[in-house]
Order: C-alpha cells, then structure tokens, then sequence
C-alpha cells in the first residue's frame, strides 16, 4: 500500500509532448505523395519502351526534376516516420534504439543517394 496519491503516481508517465509533430509530418508527407504518386505514375508509364538517352533527358526536365526530388523526399521521409511507429510499438529495449539509429542511417543514405543520382543527370544532361 502507498500512502502517495494516485495522482503523483501518474505525473510523468504520460504524454512526452512529441507526438504531434510526428504525426503531422506523417500526414503532411502522406498528403504529398497523394499528390506526387499519380503524376509519378504517369511519367513513369509514359517513358516505358524510351531509350536511356530519352529518359536522361525527361528527368533532366526543371519541372520534372523538381516533382521527382518532392517524390523522393516525401517518400523516403514518410516510410522513415512509418517504421519508426513500428518499431516503437513492438520492439523496446537496446534493439529497439539500435534499430532506430539503423533506420534513420539507411533512410539518410538511400536519400542522399537518390538525390545524387537525380543531381547527376539534370546536370549532366
């Protein structure tokens, strides 16, 4: 029995004031690829068959270039805040901070390499 009110029990073990931001960017990134993704598809569809010289040249496009980056960004940025919840919800101890740290690398790098490859061609174009 604890003479301590339940009240003082519970203050600090609630809320870490933090969530929100997560779940706008979520959202907010959810909300681009809503609108990316359908004009992806579109432009993907439309170079199948082009040779590589073709599509070089789609993707070196400033419109084109610039709604890829969006794409690529929002996409790498979204699937990082979805596998965060995972993990947070079904993994905890040391894995689940190991496997967080490893998240956030891996989705850095693929970024990063994604952009160095779109840079590549708009300015080699």
């Amino acid at each position: 029995m604890s003479l301590r009110h339940p009240l003082s029990k519970a203050k600090g073990l609630g809320s870490a004031k933090d969530g929100t931001g997560h779940w706008w960017s979520q959202r907010l990134t959810a909300i681009a690829l809503a609108l990316l993704t359908p004009w992806f598809v579109f432009f993907s569809v439309g170079l199948l068959g082009a040779g590589q010289d073709a599509v070089r040249s789609a993707i070196a496009q400033p419109v084109s270039a610039v709604l890829l980056t969006a794409f690529v960004l929002s996409l790498f940025w979204h699937a990082r805040l979805g596998l965060q919840v995972v993990v947070e919800d079904y993994i905890h101890g040391a894995a689940e901070i190991a496997l967080q740290v490893i998240i956030k690398f891996v989705y850095a790098l693929a970024a990063i390499a994604a952009l160095l490859a779109i840079g590549r061609i708009v300015f080699t174009a």
